[in-house]
């Protein structure tokens, strides 16, 4: 009997997500192989050491009694409450625990913030290059991503001139990402002001991503966008993965604020689709309050004698000694975003170089088309390994940059 092959969902053809894709799946085979890889393509605390607080541990322990059943499909009121809290901290002050929604990570509050929101042809601004599960997230829910530039000679930071004029009667709202991923870019206030003023000038709603908020090195500093939105509505989303080291967890949110009064049927779909699968992981949510009202570690390791600091600087010292790369200097987050100079290396092609990489150095990188962007002189990597492994990822690197001039 002939048998067809399965067909999937052609909205599928629109989505990509290479941080996870076939150079990614070699490395696998290549460790089932016995070879010793260096991962650099996600930003994964743990596998590189790092331990969520142990504070933060023994909350989940001490609650787990707690945890064996389905909680409020928005999530447990000390997680969201603690959530608030911070966000009062830093000046906004109307938001209320039923504005926040804990989910699976940022990824799922993504998901189900853009599928109540979107309908077939819906535009949303994207940053280029993004974290890629925006667009794909964007393109699942029907909608298209339209892409600003932050382009490296402009330090990687958004053009509000640009953003203006991409702006058409589909388009329902505009992503931020910051601290970014994959640049390590920051804002300044300024241009967020700017942002923040387009957007309630054209009301369309805020999703800003700030996941690495507290994550900054040097003079570097965080400015909120919920403290600059007030005429529009702003979605905020954070969560444990990055600060507090706890990716396996699988502990987001999405808090509210800004103008409402519009948004109730928005917000109401929001709570169906949580209702939809019920909720998030409780045993992860115990561990909110007590990792936003504790101790900052953080501060610590990106400090100037930090470990994070430390390996950042190891990645600028790698670049600087290079003869083929370049770097804006990431102010924040746990990634760089190296350029390499075509002039040296003309027909550079970052997907080839990534895989050259892996498959005679051991070492996988994120190719930067990968975060789309038209170039393809651009990687990125995580800032994780310690001094000692990056300064070694940089000898290899610099092995195969030069064999591509032979």
């Amino acid at each position: 009997m002939k048998r067809n092959p399965i067909e999937t969902n052609t909205i599928l053809e629109g989505v990509r997500y290479e941080i996870r894709g076939e150079l990614a799946h070699r490395a696998m085979e290549m460790e089932r192989q016995g070879y010793e890889i260096i991962s650099l393509n996600i930003g994964n605390p743990g596998l590189f050491g790092y331990r969520t607080p142990e504070t933060m541990r023994l909350a989940m322990i001490e609650n787990l009694g707690q945890s064996e059943a389905y909680c409020h499909q928005k999530g447990i009121f000390p997680a969201r409450e603690a959530v608030v809290m911070q966000q009062q901290d830093r000046g906004v002050m109307d938001v209320t625990a039923d504005d926040v929604f804990i989910g699976n990570g940022v990824s799922e509050c993504i998901d189900f913030v853009l599928r109540a929101l979107l309908n077939s042809g819906d535009e949303i601004l994207v940053p280029s290059p993004d974290y890629p599960l925006w667009s794909a997230s964007v393109s699942l829910n029907h909608g298209t991503p339209v892409y600003y530039n932050c382009l490296p000679e402009n330090h990687f930071q958004p053009d509000p001139g640009e953003i203006r004029s991409l702006l058409t009667s589909k388009t329902r709202g505009i992503v931020l990402i910051n601290p970014n991923n994959p640049t390590g870019a920051v804002y300044p206030r300024g241009l967020l002001e700017e942002i923040a003023a387009i957007a309630e000038e054209h009301q369309i709603i805020v999703f800003s991503d700030e996941i690495y908020d507290q994550m900054l090195y040097g003079d570097a500093r965080h400015v909120p966008m919920a403290t600059l939105v007030h005429d529009t509505l702003c979605a905020t989303f954070s969560g444990l993965s990055k600060i507090y080291r706890a990716c396996g967890y699988r502990v987001g949110w999405v808090a509210f604020s800004g103008y409402r009064e519009n948004a109730a049927e928005l917000l109401h779909a929001v709570e169906l689709l949580t209702s939809l699968r019920l909720c998030s992981n409780v045993p992860g949510q115990w561990a909110v309050q007590t990792a936003l009202g504790g101790y900052q570690s953080i501060s610590k390791l990106t400090a100037p004698a930090g470990r994070l600091f430390q390996s950042r600087q190891a990645v600028i010292d790698g670049v600087a000694a290079s003869r083929y790369l370049d770097l804006q200097v990431p102010d924040g987050a746990m990634y760089a975003f190296p350029g390499v100079n075509t002039d040296l290396i003309p027909d550079f092609h970052d997907q080839r170089f990534a895989l050259e990489l892996l498959e005679k150095k051991h070492v996988l990188i994120a190719p930067g088309s990968s975060f789309n962007v038209p170039y393809r002189n651009h990687f990125r990597i995580t800032t994780l390994p310690d001094e000692r492994k990056m300064a070694m990822v940089f000898e290899r690197m610099e092995e195969v940059l030069d064999s591509m001039t032979e």
